[in-house]
């Protein structure tokens, strides 16, 4: 079944295939910059791409035909590979910009090691993401995708128009987003009511994020998931569902950098082992005060997000696009 597809969004097919067409073309636009390997940008545009990408695919393929390689696994696969060499060029901005300047030379010298290891890693991760961009599964995947974009081929529910079916698309998902476990993680419930405990100490969420540290994670992977899809519907909603997006950007950011710190930190001491506290202590305290206070802006967030006033304005919101 086709569909013709318009410059106004009116339905699913079409709202379905402009998304796909514009992430799709920004992402292969962005390959031989990848493989030059000159510009750590262009990696990170393409991967972004990617996920923007699979997000498109992921909420709209039940009303599509699409061949085997455009599916969501499969670019889900070329994300992650492209997604590894990416962490590892985060990793040496963050040593490099935010450490290593307010380090003894003691210690930088002894960062060195640190920086020889992220080399030979992001070298063999670099020719896995050439492997990959060379290998007949993305070739595959770029001819398949070209080729519905000149013919696509569309479910039935295709045809049904955009603005009453777009809380269908977006509340399952925000849903799994505002029910995660990661919300809970440092409250306590007192007679019904949720009441976030304020009064850790350094060292208190130091055990606590070795225990619940990747269902923090996942909750920043949950909100850049309906970010993402939330995106794909700006222009169908107004100034109130904009700045909800803004908000769950600044969760996912928020997240993330405490993710990141937790994972450099991780990194360092499969490095250097039971030496990291003496080779490198004015790091390990640097990376602990970076969690701790990126902790402290969490709070207020988490604080706000678990509140039921909070959540039903967000479910009003979507509930209500515009006409």
């Amino acid at each position: 079944m086709k569909l013709t597809t318009k410059t106004t969004v009116t339905s699913l097919g079409d709202c379905a295939y402009q998304a796909i067409e514009q992430h799709f073309r920004k992402t292969i636009k962005l390959e031989k910059l990848v493989k030059k390997d000159e510009d750590p940008e262009a990696l990170h545009q393409m991967r972004v791409g990617m996920r923007r990408l699979r997000t498109a695919v992921s909420r709209f393929e039940l009303f599509l035909n699409l061949p085997k390689s455009a599916s969501n696994k499969n670019i889900g696969k070329i994300a992650r590979i492209l997604g590894n060499l990416r962490d590892l060029d985060v990793l040496k901005e963050i040593l490099e910009n935010n450490y290593q300047p307010h380090l003894l030379q003691t210690e930088k010298a002894s960062l060195q090691i640190a920086f020889s290891t992220l080399a030979k890693q992001r070298k063999v991760a670099f020719s896995e993401v050439k492997k990959i961009l060379k290998s007949e599964n993305y070739t595959s995947f770029k001819n398949n995708f070209q080729q519905w974009l000149k013919q696509p081929s569309y479910q039935p529910l295709a045809y049904l128009p955009i603005q009453p079916v777009l809380p269908d698309l977006l509340l399952p998902e925000l849903s799994k987003f505002l029910l995660h476990p990661g919300w809970m993680i440092g409250t306590e419930v007192v007679n019904s009511e949720v009441v976030v405990q304020n009064n850790w100490t350094p060292e208190q969420l130091e055990q606590h994020l070795k225990i619940k540290g990747e269902t923090l994670h996942n909750l920043r992977k949950q909100a850049k998931r309906i970010r993402y899809q939330m995106e794909l519907f700006t222009d169908l909603y107004g100034e109130d569902f904009t700045a909800h997006i803004s908000e769950v950007k600044n969760i996912q950011e928020t997240l993330g950098n405490l993710q990141d710190s937790m994972v450099l930190n991780e990194w360092l001491v499969n490095i250097f082992k039971s030496e990291m506290n003496n080779q490198l202590s004015g790091l390990t305290t640097l990376l602990a005060a970076n969690r701790y206070q990126l902790w402290q802006q969490w709070q207020p967030i988490q604080t706000q997000y678990l509140k039921a006033e909070t959540r039903h304005k967000l479910y009003l919101t979507v509930l209500q696009p515009c006409t």
